[in-house]
């Protein structure tokens, strides 16, 4: 009697089929939450990014406005989007004639899906049209007699 040698094996087992897919199935959800890290990142940049361009538009407006009562009123800005900032300026004298510090605040809502932003920034800005002219002769005066004690010592 002559015993029947066993098949040779052609295809995979259960048990390395089902290893194999729970492989494959941590390998996708893997790279999928990379890929959804990714996308959210830069969905973040871009808002970021027209943040900052909302900001750039808001400041070009406000420093070229030569009423300085204008600017130190505030308001509402429409953006080119349509949504709306609400800012204001406080205005110091830096001490040196026409020289001011400008510190603008500004709120932005967010819509659209987009995210809202605040910010504050403090420039400083030669404007000789925001001076007072008696102030400004006494800082002129001021600053003449600080450069006449330099030069003398």
């Amino acid at each position: 009697m002559s015993i029947a040698s066993p098949r040779p094996s052609r295809g995979f087992t259960l048990i390395e089929v089902l290893v194999s897919l729970a492989i494959f199935a941590l390998a996708a959800v893997v790279l999928s939450v990379a890929y959804l890290n990714i996308i959210g990142s830069y969905r973040a940049m871009g808002g970021r990014q027209q943040a900052e361009e909302d900001w750039k538009w808001l400041r070009s407006v406000v420093l070229v406005e030569p009423d300085r009562e204008i600017v130190e009123q505030g308001g509402r800005l429409s953006l080119p989007d349509g949504r709306q900032v609400n800012w204001s300026a406080k205005i110091e004298s830096a001490g040196v004639a026409d020289l001011f510090r400008l510190t603008l605040e500004a709120e932005a809502a967010g819509a659209g899906g987009r995210e809202g932003w605040n910010r504050r920034e403090a420039v400083q800005l030669l404007r000789p049209a925001w001076s007072d002219p008696t102030e400004r002769d006494r800082l002129r005066d001021r600053t003449r007699q600080r450069i006449a004690r330099e030069e003398g010592s």
